[in-house]
């Protein structure tokens, strides 16, 4: 892979990714967290384009660039078939490319799956890279500056580190975090990860079967790991509910998605905003306050002494 200088890493959860396709100009398409291995639970989701799944890297687990996937098989003509697969080529940017690879490959599905309303960027995106091999999407991927902007504004605000540079090397004992798309496109179930050199197939799938086909596919590589990991996470691609809300006059839908929007809109703000500077003004405040108040220091000192004590107690009961 290749440099990632430029992109940040950001988080994996719903209002952000909801928010950044919304800024690329997405309409009517959400991300929903699931919180179970139950197809139910996505088919009560309504119209699902496919799902973004999160999983802790390893090269036994992953497969990665073998001559034949652990699970299904490898399918290189896929791409004929215009559906979108990019060969990642940078790190950091595995959540977007993820989203990118359920997104882009339903702007046109068969009925009567709605179509994604993919906005004049992306869709001037899908259309100049119409016809390119994955290692070249991949790389008009990470140099487009609208993704990368709209990728970066959601990055977690941090005064001391750089937010493009992030351990990746498995070597060095840091878990490293990958992401993955499975959507159905042409009559086929697809895993659609980057780091492999092909889209890999599992199998015949329409919209219909793809809640089961799906919880089959995430349990036997979910089996791969010990039994005490837990370090997953699986959001569903689905359409906007208060789109069908506003159609059948459901008020009841419609109020609590627009409270959850507006949930998501505030944490957003917060991930973004960065608190540094206030605490420290704040503690100077409290610190000014004490001097003006004891102006031969007694009490700062007794304040200043008591916090030790609870410091060495907290200590004491650590050790």
């Amino acid at each position: 892979m290749g440099d990632a200088a430029g992109w940040s890493t950001i988080e994996s959860d719903e209002g952000l990714f909801t928010s950044l396709i919304e800024t690329l100009g997405v309409k009517d398409t959400q991300f929903e967290e699931l919180i179970s291995l139950d197809p139910d639970t996505i088919r009560s989701l309504g119209p699902v384009y496919g799902v973004i799944f999160l999983f802790k890297w390893t090269r036994e687990a992953a497969g990665a660039r073998a001559e034949a996937p652990l699970d299904g098989e490898y399918d290189p003509t896929a791409t004929d078939n215009n559906l979108f697969f990019a060969a990642q080529t940078i790190q950091n940017a595995c959540g977007t490319q993820a989203i990118l690879s359920v997104i882009l490959n339903h702007d046109n599905p068969p009925a009567p799956q709605p179509a994604i309303n993919l906005g004049p960027e992306l869709s001037s995106f899908k259309d100049f890279t119409t016809g390119f091999p994955p290692e070249l999407r991949g790389e008009a991927l990470s140099n487009s500056e609208a993704i990368r902007s709209a990728h970066n504004s959601f990055a977690r605000a941090s005064p001391f580190a750089d937010e493009t540079a992030r351990p990746q090397d498995d070597e060095k004992g840091a878990d490293v975090y990958h992401f993955i798309a499975y959507t159905p496109v042409n009559g086929k179930l697809y895993e659609l990860d980057g780091l492999q050199p092909h889209p890999i197939s599992h199998g015949a799938c329409d919209a219909g079967s793809f809640p089961e086909k799906v919880i089959e596919v995430l349990q036997r590589r979910i089996a791969r790991y010990d039994a005490g990991e837990t370090h997953f996470n699986l959001m569903a691609v689905v359409r906007d509910p208060r789109v069908s809300a506003r159609e059948i006059g459901d008020v009841e839908t419609l109020e609590r998605e627009e409270k959850k929007r507006a949930a998501w809109q505030w944490e957003n703000t917060l991930r973004r905003h960065n608190f540094v500077g206030f605490i420290g003004e704040m503690m100077k405040g409290v610190v000014g306050m004490k001097d003006k108040q004891d102006s031969e220091g007694k009490v700062y000192g007794e304040w200043v002494e008591n916090a030790k004590k609870e410091t060495r107690k907290k200590l004491e009961m650590q050790r």
